[in-house]
């Protein structure tokens, strides 16, 4: 393993939650390197923190460990596992929909239910509101340092048996393509669509080329205006929309040097479709 041991969760950083893990995880090897992916996903948002685990997992060393906690559900029946990643990452969670993204665009070729008899932090008590500390980061630690083998996590399971989100496939049809707004650039505000660039490419596109582009939430229309596509931010004038492939090689929406999801009120999800099409340039 590569001793580095990556966290994600819900907690934010004002209290000790995030530091209690970080404790944990040394107590279990004082030479391990830890990392934060985030913990700014929205509470209980388990599509963000699938997305989050997308963008990263497939861009860290072979054999990282990434321990992902948003939990709503913690303390119920849902189930504890570690999934071995076709990039061969290891990510221990919650198998509540975690790892949708991840067994979608990446790829899962083994799954491992945690057996808590074996693999639980020592005088925890009869506390079920905080495996973030009690189970993941402790597995994940063990698992990180060679304490514990991927096997000796605990029982195999069906690859197929994981939870998963609903996702909506991008399409093309006729002069336009339809995807969803996956995810926000949170900072900037741009907007993140699951339309892939080979995909978008079938419209017969290149840089400086027009689209009518019409968001909406489930039936009512939220955005529609006239863009242009452009290689970067700096192909569009101060305040002005535009087209871009983001740096998942999927097409993004954003205003130069403002947030467009504020503009617009824009969030993510299924619910929020996106059609985007080519207009023709007029001839003379």
């Amino acid at each position: 393993m590569s001793k580095f041991l990556v966290l994600q969760s819900d907690f934010g950083i004002s209290d000790g939650a995030v530091s209690a893990m970080y404790g944990v995880a040394l107590s279990v090897d004082p030479t391990i390197r830890i990392f934060d992916l985030t913990h700014d996903i929205p509470q209980y948002n388990i599509w963000d923190g699938a997305y989050r685990l997308y963008q990263t997992v497939s861009y860290w060393p072979e054999g990282t460990v990434f321990v992902s906690v948003v939990d709503p559900g913690v303390g119920s029946e849902r189930r504890s596992v570690v999934a071995k990643t076709a990039t061969n990452q290891y990510i221990v969670t919650p198998d509540n929909g975690t790892l949708t993204q991840i067994k979608k665009q990446l790829g899962i070729v083994e799954v491992r239910l945690i057996d808590e008899k074996v693999n639980r932090l020592p005088q925890s008590g009869e506390s079920y509101t905080f495996h973030g500390r009690d189970v993941y980061a402790f597995t994940g630690a063990r698992l990180s340092t060679g304490v514990i083998s991927f096997e000796e996590v605990g029982p195999k399971v069906d690859v197929e048996s994981i939870v998963e989100l609903t996702v909506v496939e991008a399409k093309l049809e006729e002069d336009k393509v339809i995807g969803t707004i996956d995810i926000l650039d949170i900072r900037f505000g741009n907007l993140w669509t699951n339309i892939n660039r080979e995909l978008f490419k079938e419209l017969d596109i290149k840089y400086g080329d027009s689209f009518e582009v019409l968001i909406e939430n489930n039936t009512r229309q939220v955005y529609r205006n006239i863009m242009t596509y452009g290689r970067s931010f700096a192909d569009s004038h101060l305040g002005e929309p535009l087209l871009y492939v983001n740096s998942l090689d999927k097409i993004g929406v954003a205003l130069n040097q403002g947030s467009f999801a504020k503009a617009y009120h824009i969030e993510t999800g299924v619910n929020w479709r996106i059609y985007i099409r080519k207009i023709p340039k007029a001839g003379f």
